[in-house]
């Protein structure tokens, strides 16, 4: 589903951001990415959505031949991955149905299509009767359902989540881990980026850790830290 084989990324300012990273994520894995600060996350993120070039190495998601990609495919790459991010990104100025409907939208889906699968996400993700309020009218844990619900509308093989519990409290943020966990047992595979030490020990996932660029190590049942 995601294969990273001797993955490397210098920046022009000479980091190295990734160092020979080889790794396999499975369909239908949830897998935890873990590390301090500079340790490489954000770069394995975008080495998978091809928002930065690799130095060496190849990348694979789905089918797709990342390292390969030409630029005008990088639309329908991006069609297989649904992104979640800890600041939400909803368009303050539409609903909730239409934060979500515009991804179909975008697509081309047909009204007819979108009127009928909106309400299955939102329920989905627990927001049904939400579909006309705003942004500003939620709370942050809700912000973050209607986040999900748009990364998941079109049906995406995978779901990155990047840091989606980092502007939540404890309790809101084991709510938003429930869906995310009900997302991955209905099949979707899902790598999710975070510093919440608490929600990697005890949801007993796989664990990837960078450090350095590195993998420090690949536990497929792990904890955020081995220190304590």
């Amino acid at each position: 589903m995601i294969e990273f084989s001797n993955v490397s990324k210098r920046y022009d300012n000479g980091v190295m951001a990734l160092d020979n990273v080889s790794v396999q994520i499975e369909k239908g894995e949830f897998v935890f990415l873990v590390g301090p600060s500079g340790a490489g996350k954000s770069t394995f993120i975008k080495a998978i959505l091809k928002e930065v070039e690799i130095t060496t190495g190849k990348v694979f998601v789905d089918d797709l031949h990342v390292t390969r990609l030409h630029r005008r495919r990088v639309p329908f790459l991006r069609r297989k991955v649904g992104v979640v991010f800890q600041d939400f990104r909803l368009l303050p100025n539409k609903t909730v149905y239409e934060n979500i409907a515009f991804a179909m939208e975008i697509v081309g889906t047909p009204q007819r299509n979108i009127r009928k699968q909106v309400p299955l996400i939102l329920a989905l993700v627990g927001l049904s009767g939400k579909g006309n309020f705003y942004p500003n009218q939620l709370s942050g844990g809700e912000q973050q359902r209607v986040s999900i619900a748009r990364s998941m509308i079109n049906n995406p093989p995978i779901l990155i989540a990047d840091e989606p519990t980092g502007n939540l409290d404890p309790d809101t943020s084991w709510e938003i881990m429930k869906v995310l966990r009900t997302i991955n047992r209905r099949g979707t595979t899902i790598l999710m980026a975070t510093h919440d030490r608490e929600i990697v020990d005890i949801m007993k996932k796989r664990v990837i850790a960078l450090e350095a660029g590195k993998v420090a190590r690949d536990d497929k049942v792990g904890v955020y830290s081995y220190d304590d």
